[in-house]
């Protein structure tokens, strides 16, 4: 178990407090980030009428986008758990910038592709240094770090389609208005690299404290088999997650007959819910165990997912109000939770979980666009509404952490 009350010593060091301004820095840049990612999906119908695209080719550019950072993900993870690179942030911002910029040129699927493999090079890089960064920045407040953190990538991507608006308005060159957001994260998270070079060997030696009294705490075979629960978990709250997401749009342009604009507004009020709903599981799970906030934010999301493809639109956004609020929960607790099994490998373990979000949702695209060109998108909504039931798993999980006083 890895915890602040077994690592820091009696009168804690400036480092190991709580440092707001850094993770209110770090949760900023993720929206920055998460906001040029969101543009991508938010502007599909726009790529799919200017470019008469199916929706298997549509599924196809979050693939690449997806794959891109999830292969990389945990290699970056792994590499800078043993050699930290403070300025890389910078780095994935700039290949992002990249991305919006070939994004906004544009003029055939193939450069689309492209520009999309750029933004999850940058994404890779982006989400397991950032997460350390909210790890190191958390005073032993783990929970309400990645909260934090994850809260400026939601809200990001609540940000996302309300600035596609702007792009559905005036066309896809004015993609490229976009990459003043891009500079402002690089220079943002240079000066946070500037914080993490300076406090890098007192993040280092507690690492190693913590690697050193968390071996040995469970078995390997019950850390193996946890983590591969955790990964099955993230499974049915990202797949479930990106029928929404990508595909919400069409769900409500098809059965209740809206425009790409009514529907564009129903997704800002379904991102804005998730946005909304990140912040608790953390602090929730540092109060009272992340076990408990994984169980409820995601089995507690299936009596609305069971229900949604059977009601109507009035009914269908308050539910998606719902699920978005529930659901958005989960992954702070799972990724902290999954820390804790293995001490000392924050960068490893974030690039794992955020790698594999990544992955299953550029799969979860593809396969949910084959079914939607075959089976149409009310029958795919119908068949991913029962994905939340997978959270009954979470009853097999050990128990790997203490209540934390209500102060943490």
């Amino acid at each position: 178990m890895e915890s602040a009350e077994a690592v820091a010593p009696a009168s804690p060091s400036v480092a190991e407090q709580t440092v707001l301004k850094v993770l209110l820095a770090i949760s900023f840049a993720h929206l920055l980030n998460d906001t040029i990612q969101s543009l991508l999906p938010a502007i599909y119908p726009l790529l799919k009428a200017n470019y008469h695209l199916t929706f298997t080719q549509i599924g196809l550019i979050t693939l690449t986008y997806q794959v891109v950072a999830s292969l990389l993900q945990p290699i970056v993870g792994f590499y800078t758990d043993r050699r930290p690179k403070p300025y890389s942030l910078a780095v994935g911002m700039g290949l992002t910038l990249i991305g919006l910029v070939l994004l906004s040129r544009a003029t055939d699927y193939p450069t689309i592709l492209i520009s999309a493999a750029f933004v999850g090079l940058g994404s890779s890089i982006f989400h397991p240094e950032a997460s350390r960064v909210a790890h190191m920045a958390s005073g032993g407040r783990h929970g309400f770090a990645q909260s934090l953190f994850q809260l400026g990538g939601n809200l990001g991507s609540f940000l996302g389609p309300v600035a596609a608006l702007v792009i559905v308005t005036h066309g896809q060159t004015s993609i490229v208005w976009f990459t003043a957001l891009a500079a402002l994260g690089i220079y943002i998270l240079s000066r946070v690299g500037g914080w993490y070079r300076r406090n890098l060997a007192g993040h280092l030696a507690r690492a190693k404290a913590r690697q050193q009294a968390g071996s040995g705490t469970l078995p390997r075979r019950t850390v193996i088999v946890s983590i591969v629960i955790l990964l099955v978990l993230t499974f049915s709250k990202y797949f479930y997650l990106v029928s929404l997401t990508n595909y919400y749009t069409f769900y409500l342009i098809e059965k209740f007959q809206l425009s790409v604009r009514q529907s564009q507004l129903c997704l800002i009020v379904f991102m804005f819910s998730v946005a909304a709903g990140t912040f608790f599981g953390g602090p929730l799970g540092d109060r009272f165990g992340r076990k408990y906030v994984i169980w409820f934010s995601i089995l507690g999301v299936a009596p609305f997912s069971l229900v949604l493809p059977h009601v109507g639109l009035t009914a269908t956004v308050i539910l998606s109000v719902f699920i978005g609020a529930i659901l958005s929960s989960a992954f702070s607790a799972i990724l902290v939770y999954g820390q804790e099994l293995i001490p000392g490998k924050v960068g490893l373990v974030a690039g794992l979980f955020f790698g594999f979000a990544f992955g299953i949702s550029g799969i979860a695209s593809a396969v949910l666009g084959v079914m939607a060109d075959h089976m149409g998108i009310e029958y795919v909504f119908f068949i991913c509404g029962f994905l939340p039931l997978i959270g009954l798993l979470t009853g097999l999980l050990p128990n790997v952490e203490t209540r934390r006083p209500a102060k943490a």
